[in-house]
């Protein structure tokens, strides 16, 4: 299925890629051919059944928009394909695939208002999950949330900083509650002062952790006995009856 799929937008001028991933076959489109790649897959691969759509925030790179089509024959069999386009930050749009798929309605309505990616010529493009006066995108990276702020999380006191703890006791360097950046890129600023950009806390939330050592991890040593010929005390020695052996009678 996957090489019919990638061979047929292929042959529709599309310029698709195959990409590695977990899972289904997943096929990469560019944004103006959005549509018509799932034109193609629907007419001409037979992937006629909707499942999902949604996205995922590539910082930088823009927002990646995915969809799970899948074609159903052969009994159970079923046969999956993922179709994916990166559009930039600055300007989040795609033409919606409501008209040819219906299931795509609230899908889209869903992406649109947790990341921010408008659907261009959606029919209902309005709020699905969150209420009327909630500002922002709560799934893009840069969105901060304000209730761990506000309200403190169970691991804001480290070890050490406990009402109860011995006095003395060493306590660790402070952490920040997961989705709480630093005050120093965000919050309120003097009057005057730069804006701190919104995708460093995200970024360097990102950032891979320091390897560990070489030589920090090794194996686990092992102790072994001493090689002795003499045989450990209470071991009896070789050919010697058992213990509970009964002596032979004595002749009368």
């Amino acid at each position: 299925m996957s090489a019919d799929a990638l061979e047929a937008l292929t042959s529709a001028g599309i310029a698709a890629s195959q990409t590695d991933s977990f899972g289904p076959t997943a096929i990469d489109v560019p944004p103006e051919s959005w549509v018509a790649a799932h034109e193609v897959l629907r007419d001409a691969v037979g992937l006629t059944f909707f499942d999902f759509l949604s996205a995922s925030d590539e910082l930088k790179d823009g927002f990646r928009v995915v969809s799970h089509l899948a074609d159903f024959w052969g009994g159970s069999h079923v046969d999956h394909v993922l179709l994916r386009t990166l559009v930039p930050r600055e300007n989040a749009v795609l033409p919606t695939l409501s008209e040819l798929y219906a299931g795509a309605n609230w899908h889209e309505r869903e992406t649109y208002e947790m990341f921010g990616i408008a659907f261009d010529g959606h029919p209902n493009l309005t709020t699905l999950l969150l209420p009327d006066e909630f500002e922002g995108h709560p799934l893009r990276k840069e969105f901060v949330l304000a209730s761990r702020v506000a309200k403190p999380w169970p691991g804001a006191k480290e070890p050490g900083e406990s009402d109860h703890a011995p006095a003395g006791a060493p306590s660790r360097r402070r952490t920040l509650p997961p989705g709480v950046p630093d005050p120093e890129t965000w919050g309120p600023r003097p009057a005057g002062s730069p804006d701190p950009d919104p995708l460093a806390p995200a970024e360097a939330a990102a950032t891979p952790a320091r390897p560990r050592r070489a030589g920090a991890t090794g194996e686990r040593r092992t102790r072994r006995q001493p090689a002795s010929d003499t045989p450990p005390a209470n071991t009896p020695p070789a050919n010697s009856p058992p213990s509970d052996a009964t002596p032979p009678a004595e002749p009368s």
